[in-house]
């Protein structure tokens, strides 16, 4: 009998389809149906072949790739560059609202020149030519002909290419991911992959201590305070900072947002160590900036900012707020993730100790994105964001990223930072790149649009039933296709 890997989710996948997946669980699960033209290598610095085997830059600006032979999609039809052609036809269409779509912004044309050969053109030099392909290729030949791609029964329904196939969706039980016999790589060791949907994070911690999930991370509080002997002979731990940090955004569309003193204020009246301090017990540090430690835009230069409630009053007086007229905002949070809630209490204590009066939304993920992001309806929002070690700004920062399913989701205009991201994306030279995501990341904590909270630890645990694990600096999950349960 195949063997089973219990995982678990949070909230149930919004869109399984690779282009429009945007939360965290459809995202996840859809990485293991689909596949990209190029991925990162076990460092996460070297982008190597997924579905190309090669590629080769001709110009600058223009870029050949040479695909695997054999590949086919979960159907059995073979896999060709015309489907990646398709793929990026789809991301620019307005008929599709993805935030992915400024990736490709600077792709003149995709050339088919054979089934297993294409050519990508380039308007100028692109830093992240090549990382903007690792992006989840679809199918041609069943959304060539759909007219309605938001709501088609492919993004519920998925043919990929990846090392597993969808069996079954329940929503708010199980999702059933069964292994590809015919995976291009070598067929995954492991038969079954089932993602129990749990939006309890208490119920999802038993089930963990229970056995009945594989792998999983825990709270800090958890790991310090609620594991016995039992539990770690039964699991093994990796501990890594987390390639994501947490963050208060302000809709800065309202006018009380857009007072840069206020934003200052407030930054002013968080005490971060605190929020690490209490939420994570030490595992975590605090986030300075929108770029990660560890990758070549971060400016360590700045230094976090401390608490000054005096400053912060002052700053608030000069705006109009005082005792008389507070300052009064709403933070909205989600509760598939433990902590937010809490740290949105902890804020609403600091901010109150600076005279500011803020109430609390907490709602279940998908009611949060459909009714308070998607449509920008808040005042403030308590979120975070993954990143990886070689960011794009321009998804999260630039002015042209602030429209409808795009990812700046406060408004933030900034035209010297609008100029700083341009320039950055036509270069290739990697010290210039780095140079200018170090001012960028100076430009943008100096403007306060979020108040950069945490960067939290991630803390892995994984059944010692499972082998061929090869924890690395990205986490657990490098060649997991070679995973065995015994």
């Amino acid at each position: 009998m195949a063997s089973t890997l219990h995982l678990s989710a949070s909230s149930n996948p919004a869109r399984l389809n690779p282009l429009i997946a945007t939360d965290s669980a459809s995202s996840s699960i859809a990485g293991f149906l689909f596949n990209s033209l190029v991925k990162y290598d076990e460092s996460g610095q070297n982008v190597i072949g997924d579905l190309a085997e090669s590629y080769r830059f001709i110009t600058p600006t223009l870029i050949e790739f040479k695909l695997r032979r054999g590949v086919t999609w979960h159907d059995g039809k073979p896999f060709t560059a015309h489907d990646v052609a398709f793929t990026y036809e789809l991301i620019r269409s307005p008929r599709v609202i993805t935030p992915y779509a400024s990736d490709f912004r600077v792709v003149k044309s995709v050339s088919v020149i054979d089934d297993q050969t294409l050519r990508v053109a380039y308007t100028k030099p692109y830093f992240k030519a090549l990382e903007i392909w690792m992006m989840g290729i679809v199918p041609r030949h069943i959304l060539g002909g759909e007219k309605d791609i938001m709501g088609s029964r492919f993004n519920m329904a998925p043919i990929g290419t990846g090392p597993y196939i969808l069996k079954k969706l329940e929503f708010s039980k199980q999702i059933v991911l069964e292994a590809n016999p015919d995976y291009f790589e070598r067929r995954p060791k492991i038969g079954r992959i089932v993602f129990h949907i749990i939006a309890d994070p208490m119920t999802r911690f038993l089930m963990l201590k229970s056995n009945q999930i594989d792998v999983s991370s825990l709270e800090p509080m958890q790991f310090e305070r609620q594991l016995d002997g039992a539990f770690h002979k039964r699991f093994k731990m990796l501990e890594l900072p987390s390639h994501s940090y947490t963050y208060l955004g302000f809709n800065l569309r309202l006018k009380k947002f857009k007072d840069p003193r206020v934003r200052e204020a407030l930054s002013l009246a968080v005490d971060r160590q605190s929020l690490i301090d209490l939420l994570f017990l030490g595992h975590g540090k605090v986030c300075t900036g929108p770029f990660l430690p560890g990758s070549k835009g971060f400016n360590d230069a700045l230094k976090p900012p401390k608490r000054d409630l005096a400053k912060a009053r002052a700053l608030l007086k000069a705006a109009g707020y005082g005792e008389k007229n507070p300052l009064t905002f709403e933070i909205a949070t989600s509760n598939s993730n433990m902590i937010r809630p809490y740290a949105a209490e902890i804020l609403q204590r600091q901010f109150a100790d600076a005279g500011v009066k803020v109430t609390l939304r907490v709602m279940e993920w998908q009611a949060f994105l459909n009714t308070v992001v998607s449509p920008r309806k808040f005042d403030a929002v308590l979120l975070g964001w993954a990143l990886s070690l070689t960011p794009d700004p321009y998804a999260l920062w630039h002015s042209q990223s602030d429209v409808p399913g795009g990812f700046n989701l406060v408004g933030y205009r900034s035209r010297k930072t609008d100029g700083l991201i341009e320039k950055m994306e036509s270069s290739t030279d990697p010290e210039t790149i780095a140079s200018l995501q170090r001012t960028i990341f100076a430009e943008i904590a100096g403007d306060n649009p979020y108040l950069f909270l945490v960067i939290p630890n991630d803390i892995n645990v994984y059944s010692r039933s499972l082998h061929g694990i090869k924890p690395t600096i990205n986490g657990i999950w490098e060649d997991y296709i070679d995973w065995e349960k015994k």
